[in-house]
């Protein structure tokens, strides 16, 4: 038994040597910091991960709701086109992987503050969307324009033109909070929008 140990001992320090770690990156992120509030870097891409670079898609949420919809195909199959249920994003469907969450209104507006972080639409190793910077620090964060999926069938609609992030915050019973921003706008704003429709969701550090 003793020789065993040994050997694994041996494995995981190559396997360390040659720069492999035993942390899988679609579930962690390093996160920035802006005005206050840590950042996720990445889009949520299917439950419980980030997707692979900031400039990636991820994928589709309902609000409050656990299933994951691809931001590739014009139509989708099996699009749930009743009203998701709940007063927040509940812990149990936020897709966020661990020890990350759905922000919440106020974390998103902390973005729109124009006395500590300035935003603009840009283009990102040719994606476009929009890009915030924090005054202070100079720390940057981007959102690329995902589009959005329609809330009657699921059609995707808006890509490269539009983005749409989930908060966890409810406006009324069938609507939540949501940080938005178009091609021909000049600033990002929170809105209210139905919780059918699909968006996309950008974490921020669970405390």
């Amino acid at each position: 038994m003793k020789r065993i140990g040994i050997i694994v001992s041996v494995f995981a320090f190559i396997a360390v040597s040659c720069g492999q770690t035993s942390k899988n990156t679609k579930t962690t992120d390093v996160g920035v910091v802006i005005n206050g509030v840590t950042w996720a870097t990445r889009n949520v891409d299917a439950f419980g991960t980030f997707a692979e670079t900031p400039e990636s898609s991820g994928m589709f949420y309902q609000w409050n709701r656990k299933t994951a919809w691809n931001t590739t195909d014009a139509e989708v199959g099996g699009w749930d086109d009743t009203h998701p249920a709940g007063t927040t994003w509940e812990k149990a469907n936020d897709p966020s992987p661990k020890g990350w969450r759905v922000p919440t209104k106020e974390e998103q507006q902390s973005l729109l503050d124009t006395c500590k972080v300035t935003n603009e639409w840009t283009a990102q190793n040719g994606v476009t969307g929009r890009k915030f910077t924090d005054i202070t620090t100079g720390n940057t964060l981007f959102f690329p324009a995902v589009g959005f999926r329609h809330r009657s069938i699921g059609e995707l609609s808006s890509v490269g033109k539009l983005g749409g992030y989930w908060s966890s915050t409810q406006s009324v019973k069938t609507h939540a909070y949501c940080l938005v921003f178009f091609l021909d706008e000049d600033d990002a704003y929170m809105n209210s929008y139905g919780r059918r429709l699909g968006f996309s969701v950008r974490s921020v550090l669970a405390e």
